[in-house]
């Protein structure tokens, strides 16, 4: 999953270092992730992940960093299965 959340953000997310090189927990938007850079990052993460992120989590905390990206899409992910 990790690997797959930083080639999207490789390729949608417009920061200025490749997103190989980025910290787990490095903040984004100090990195240059802007709002429609989230939202291009958002699309390409459902897509991948078939997945549609629920209203509660379209905030700037869901996408503050890599582990952030990925803690929400394993809780959407789980609740998927439980739904």
């Amino acid at each position: 999953m990790n690997d797959t959340i930083r080639t999207i953000l490789g390729k949608v997310g417009g920061l200025g270092a490749a997103s190989t090189d980025i910290a787990a927990d490095a903040d984004l938007y100090s990195l240059g992730l802007t709002s429609f850079a989230s939202v291009q990052l958002m699309l390409a993460i459902e897509e991948a992940f078939d997945i549609e992120f629920p209203d509660h989590l379209l905030n700037r905390k869901s996408f503050a960093s890599i582990e952030a990206i990925e803690r929400t899409v394993e809780a959407i992910l789980k609740d998927q299965k439980v739904a």
